[in-house]
This record gives structure tokens, C-alpha cells and sequence, in this order.
């Protein structure tokens, strides 16, 4: 029953995502152009939303959904990854004119070609797994 409302919730998720033309290629196109803030607005806002949360979830010492305490581990700092990872994803986004939340939200939205992205994106995510503890950075 739990699991329903999580699905329910992203459900309604990418429903405003998508009235909110978030997943549209045209609107990221205008993002990497300068020339709408729309997209940068939305981003500002998961931001904050996402900060907030997480305070939120250390300060009151929040349970998952199993009933455990979560503990939130710090990163390890290094501007090599961060800048190999941003440049890549940035790389995969312009190209492929989403980021992984609206690739499924054009797959619900009925953009078959998406099944494309989405496969490839799976494989690598599964290829950095395999090779993650092998890199160098």
C-alpha cells in the first residue's frame, strides 16, 4: 500500500511536470539559448524545494519507508568528477533535449521515440556501475 502512494505521487508529479511544458524539447532548447527563463525558474524552484527537504529531513531525524532512521552521508569532494559528470550530463541533455525526469514524462506523454533515450540511459547507468569503483576520478 505504501508503494501505491509513491507511484501516485510521481504520477501527479509528471502530470505537472508536463502542464507545465517542462518536458518540452522546444522549452529546454530556449534554456541552452538564453532566451526564456521558464526552465531556469523551475529549476530554481526543485532547488529550494530539494534544500529545504533535506534540512528538513536531518533536523527531525526522519524515518524511511522500511522505518529507519535516514542517515545522510557527505560526498566526497572532487572537481574533477563534478566537472567530468556536469559536462557529460550536460552534454547528454542538449542533445537529447531532456534530462531523466522528462524522458519518462515524454514516454507517459506518448513520445514513443523517447524509448530511444530511455534504453540508453539505462545502459549507462548500468555501465558506470560496473565501472565506477575502476575510474580515476
Amino acid at each position: 500500500m505504501k508503494n501505491l502512494i509513491y507511484i501516485f505521487l510521481g504520477v501527479v508529479f509528471g502530470i505537472a511536470m508536463y502542464k507545465a511544458v517542462v518536458a518540452s524539447w522546444f522549452r529546454i532548447y530556449e534554456m541552452f539559448n538564453f532566451q526564456s527563463f521558464h526552465r531556469y525558474g523551475f529549476i530554481a524552484t526543485a532547488l529550494l524545494i530539494g534544500a529545504v527537504g533535506l534540512r528538513l529531513l536531518k533536523r527531525y531525524e526522519t524515518k524511511d519507508i522500511d522505518g529507519e532512521k535516514i542517515v545522510i552521508q557527505p560526498k566526497e569532494r572532487s572537481i574533477t568528477r563534478y566537472l567530468v559528470g556536469g559536462i557529460l550530463f550536460g552534454l547528454g541533455w542538449a542533445l537529447v533535449g531532456g534530462c531523466p525526469g522528462p524522458i519518462f514524462v515524454l514516454l507517459g506523454a506518448g513520445v514513443w521515440s523517447i524509448l530511444i533515450v530511455i534504453v540508453f540511459s539505462l545502459l549507462g547507468t548500468y555501465a558506470y556501475g560496473l565501472l565506477k569503483d575502476n575510474l580515476p576520478l
